[in-house]
């Protein structure tokens, strides 16, 4: 997927971002990861729901939903084809893999959690791609592999949260 800016583009329009005041990475970054915590909230309410019967669940699930909307609408702007949902589904399958090599990390499995973060960390700047413009929506059929780590390697650089 071929980044909607060049480079140079790029620096300019972070650079502008930073100058206008309006945009602060690192807590969009934050936000982001709230997110990610939200929907794994109302995946855990609804299967607790389900486990113990209990309705009261459900509620506490549509309380978290809201909120999790609520978030997810600061960040994503514009609702070209299915962007709303693809964005909420690269956010929780990112925070899934990172639990799942979490645990395997933790059962001495480290080149496979090491593999399994490396997918959730592509599906997190997938996330970034199309929250900060750079993916060109029109070219999502070319795979990733036709420009390996172009764009990954370019939003890395900008999520840098210790580069304040």
């Amino acid at each position: 997927m071929k980044p909607v800016l060049t480079q140079e583009q790029l620096i300019k329009k972070i650079n502008e971002l930073k100058a206008s005041g309006n945009f602060d990475l690192s807590m969009e970054e934050d936000l982001s990861i709230a997110i990610m915590n939200l929907v794994s909230l109302e995946e855990h309410f609804f299967f607790t729901a389900e486990k113990t019967k209990k309705d009261e669940y459900f509620d506490l699930l549509s309380q978290a939903r809201e909120i999790r909307k609520e978030l997810l609408a600061k960040m994503i702007d514009r609702h070209e084809g299915e962007t709303w949902c693809i964005t909420k589904h690269l956010l929780a399958a990112s925070m899934r893999l990172m639990e799942v090599g979490t645990k395997l990390q933790s059962t001495g499995k480290a080149e496979e959690a090491k593999d399994t973060f490396n997918k959730a960390y592509k599906l997190y700047t997938l996330f970034w791609g199309l929250r900060l413009k750079l993916i060109n929506t029109t070219d999502l059929k070319k795979t990733a592999e036709e420009e390996p780590k172009t764009q990954e390697d370019l939003i890395g650089k900008l999520l840098d949260c210790c580069k304040e």
